[in-house]
């Protein structure tokens, strides 16, 4: 069903696949959108290596959420900061993509701890989070990206 990387010695182990969505804070999500064009947002989201599971939030409307009503099938793509070798003016990139289906986030609580694990990716300031769980949290949606395939791989961009 899904296709398996072409250049297979650059493949990345499930495990570096994982790193990757763990610990990169941002990535570019991709649905099908308006008249069925390709519509990629960059977006943070929040990896549960446990259950591997994504997890994103946003808005409760927009061209997003029409775009995951109407055809939940999604991509999401993650790449690292990269490397050089001395010497070298080329960066080499891991990059993990993965597909799946995209869905709501029903329950509030599970919710709004996920938004609190997603925060703290970026800060460790309670109160802050606090507050824009406060203040945002009811107009919050979050999703679920069921992982169906991942893959990730090093290229070189010379």
């Amino acid at each position: 069903m899904f296709r398996e990387i072409r250049r297979f010695k650059q493949a990345l182990s499930e495990e570096k696949c994982k790193e990757i969505l763990e610990n990169e804070k941002r990535g570019v999500l991709s649905v099908l959108g308006d008249n069925d064009y390709p519509y990629g947002l960059p977006i943070n989201h929040y990896y549960d290596k446990e259950n591997h599971r994504l997890f994103f939030h946003g808005g409760k409307s927009g061209h997003r959420v029409d775009a995951v009503n109407k055809h939940n099938k999604v991509s999401f793509c993650v790449y690292d900061q990269g490397y050089r070798k001395e010497g070298d003016w080329a960066l080499n990139i891991s990059s993990v993509i993965v597909f799946g289906k995209l869905v709501p986030v029903e329950d509030t609580e599970l919710a709004m701890k996920l938004c609190r694990d997603l925060c703290y990716k970026f800060t460790q300031d309670q109160d802050y989070i606090d507050q824009e769980i406060k203040s945002a949290g009811k107009n919050t949606l979050v999703y679920e990206l069921v992982i169906e395939h991942m893959t990730g791989k090093l290229v070189n961009e010379a």
